[in-house]
């Protein structure tokens, strides 16, 4: 079949330039109001609060990662590897489509606003609603997103520890943020790549490639990703959420969308007497907008701890964090809540609202999804193995901090 686009079809990427759209295909599901909706969902959720530049999108994000998929399977066929049209395009569309899932803030709200129901689930579900409008036309796009696609390859470049995913998201958050560090070599990886049995290879002359993506990768978790700042404002937006669900449940009328009020309500996709199709298109219409909106109208609302926490959003009056490498214990747990309670004059119940702690993990390279080296001599091994890189050995290791974070200068009106 002949998808070329009749007009020819490109939108400038700040980070990349130019970019194709190959086929009517794809120009359509990019034109779908379930992508178009992607615009409106920060890449970043709150990392604007510490990084002002990280404003892009996973609309942004999607289309760079269609790009680089683009260059990738370019590379692929001209060192031989058989790619079909078909499979060409369609994993385009997989990449393209990986993250449509994600809801308002993306990963902060993951599981508050649809309990037990990771993305990923949730973006095979538009898969498939997507496929049912387009007439089967995304079934082999799908079966590559999901892992069932008899050329394993096509998956590990959507969704492996060497993604295409991974290629896109570092460069352009690193662009976005500003963040230096977070610079990696993604044309140098995509021009070693090869397949072998059916594996994603690197040549062993871009071993030091690399090490530096998973060094890079490593500093932008804790430097962006895990910023102490980013990590308490996700905690005061959880709970806000979790608040206004709670008074929502008690029978207490908040205004907000309709989506995002039916949401905070009960979960649909797990109630049975919801249709999938009708939840999935409530969901479908929420983003960042919807509680950006909600923030604005709740803090003109009654209740102390709505009020407040929206307030403080709005003025950016964030919880203080402390961290540390050790658990805190739990008589430093209730010393930090008495100092912060007598401040403020929280009743218990409110206390919950206002003090969080948990804890946050890193990893550079997860040893049981492995990299792979193809030596100068034909063999295929770990990239911790491959060469003197004690770094990645060491990356290995899962890295805790722990977090204790609370409300400090409350306006109390």
């Amino acid at each position: 079949m002949n998808r070329t686009l009749k007009s020819h079809k490109i939108i400038n990427d700040p980070v990349y330039g130019f970019i194709n759209i190959p086929s009517e295909l794809i120009f359509a599901v990019i034109d779908h109001p379930y992508f178009q909706r992607l615009r409106r969902i920060k890449q970043l959720g709150l990392t604007d609060m510490v990084y002002p530049g990280a404003l892009h999108t996973r609309f942004h994000h999607a289309i760079g990662a269609m790009h680089l998929m683009s260059i990738t399977l370019d590379q692929l066929r001209n060192k031989g590897i058989e790619i079909s049209e078909e499979e060409y395009e369609a994993a385009l569309l997989a990449i393209l489509l990986h993250d449509i899932g994600h809801g308002p803030f993306s990963h902060a709200l993951e599981s508050i606003l649809l309990k037990g129901l990771h993305h990923e689930a949730i973006s095979l579900l538009f898969f498939d609603a997507l496929n049912k409008q387009f007439h089967g036309q995304l079934s082999l796009a799908r079966k590559i997103f999901v892992g069932s696609y008899e050329r394993k390859f096509f998956h590990q470049l959507v969704s492996s520890q060497l993604d295409i995913d991974r290629l896109d998201y570092l460069q352009r958050d690193c662009f976005f943020t500003g963040v230096s560090e977070g610079t990696i070599g993604a044309d140098r990886i995509i021009k070693m790549m090869t397949i072998v049995n059916d594996q994603v290879v690197i040549e062993e002359k871009g071993i030091y490639s690399i090490e530096n993506f998973l060094s890079a990768r490593r500093l932008m978790y804790w430097q962006v990703y895990l910023h102490k700042t980013t990590v308490c404002a996700e905690k005061m937006l959880i709970n806000l959420i979790l608040r206004a669900r709670e008074l929502k449940n008690a029978g207490i009328n908040l205004p907000g969308s309709e989506e995002l009020l039916l949401f905070l309500e009960k979960d649909p996709s797990n109630d049975p007497k919801e249709g999938q199709k009708d939840w999935l298109n409530d969901f479908s219409q929420m983003d960042d907008f919807d509680v950006w909106g909600a923030i604005k109208l709740w803090k003109n609302e009654e209740d102390f701890v709505l009020r407040e926490i929206s307030h403080m959003f709005l003025t950016r009056n964030l919880f203080k964090i402390h961290l540390g490498n050790q658990p805190f214990s739990a008589e430093e747990i209730r010393h930090m809540k008495r100092k912060v309670q007598s401040k403020h004059s929280f009743s218990n119940q409110d206390m919950e609202y206002f003090f969080s702690s948990g804890e946050i993990s890193n990893y550079g390279y997860l040893a049981k999804d492995k990299i792979w080296i193809l030596t100068k001599k034909g063999e295929v091994m770990d990239v911790a193995m491959a060469a003197d890189l004690p770094n990645i050995k060491a990356m290995s290791k899962i890295v805790k901090k722990y977090y204790a974070c609370h409300a400090k200068n409350l306006t109390l009106r």
